[in-house]
């Protein structure tokens, strides 16, 4: 995997204005959604190329729908692979889920904790990787159901990781959320998770409904105890780039700047903590 820096944000089209005049020193990597940007020419294409020129880019999918009994759409997975080459791409990832059944949908669906969906998914995932001839990421997810579990998420997480010999974009966000909503422990799921297989990390606001309800949104600032998972994530697997998610609420670069130095503080603390650990 190459380097690409310690710190990211998104890359918006709504943003693009603020970027294109200054770029703050504390974003170290773009990511983007290639179905949002794949079919652009014009200013946007053009604007894309100068921006992957100077800062590196990840892609973070949305429509993949790897879980699903749909066929892979081939297509875009031959149009993905020249977006990827064309613009340097240091890796694309995905949520793991699914998002289509004999027609898209527009939400992210749990795939079921089964043995068959491990093997069912492990399979499109190897598949992906062999037509894109390189290692995918893939995303443990928020969810609020889980139909048909015969595994826990841990398990089933691990499982599809070393089955289908993919990398991972661990969510810290996702990680709380789903130990609120399913009551388990954040912190010991956290530690379970492979280190050699952490490509990168996200972190995002999210929403509590209720005392045992919580809401991924993406649409506000990060949480106290998302903070502190995150920091607990370094501790046990050591720093990996991470990226501020915010989807919508967008507040002034300088309120997502905040966000970004506090990533670097908890960052440098930990690099700071093993100097003097030798």
């Amino acid at each position: 995997m190459s380097y690409f820096g310690q710190v990211g944000l998104g890359f918006r089209r709504d943003m693009l204005d603020e970027l294109n005049e200054h770029v703050p020193e504390q974003i170290d990597f773009f990511e983007i959604a290639p179905e949002n940007w794949m079919k652009l020419g014009g200013k946007f294409a053009k604007q894309l190329a100068y921006h992957a020129e100077r800062k590196p880019f990840v892609c973070h999918g949305l429509s993949l729908s790897i879980g699903s009994y749909d066929p892979l759409d081939l297509t875009f997975l031959a149009d993905l692979k020249v977006f990827l080459k064309k613009y340097n791409i240091r890796l694309y990832s995905e949520h793991l889920s699914y998002c289509s059944a004999d027609g898209h949908m527009y939400d992210l669906m749990p795939i079921p904790f089964t043995e068959e969906a491990v093997k069912h998914t492990a399979a499109r995932i190897r598949q992906v990787q062999d037509i894109l001839e390189q290692h995918i990421v893939m995303e443990n997810v928020s969810y609020y159901c889980a139909p048909g579990q015969a595994l826990s998420e841990l398990d089933f997480t691990l499982a599809v990781l070393e089955e289908s010999d993919c990398k991972l974009l661990l969510d810290v966000n996702n990680i709380y959320v789903n130990s609120i909503n399913h009551q388990y422990d954040a912190r010991e799921f956290l530690k379970a998770l492979p280190t050699e297989r952490i490509a990168y990390g996200h972190i995002a606001g999210h929403y509590n409904e209720a005392h045992d309800l919580i809401i991924d949104t993406h649409g506000s600032d990060v949480a106290d105890p998302v903070w502190d998972l995150l920091h607990e994530a370094y501790a046990h697997h050591g720093v990996f780039p991470t990226l501020l998610e915010r989807d919508f609420n967008i507040p002034p670069m300088s309120e997502l700047v905040t966000e970004l130095k506090s990533i670097s503080t908890l960052q440098a603390l930990r690099g700071k903590s093993m100097v003097e650990s030798n």
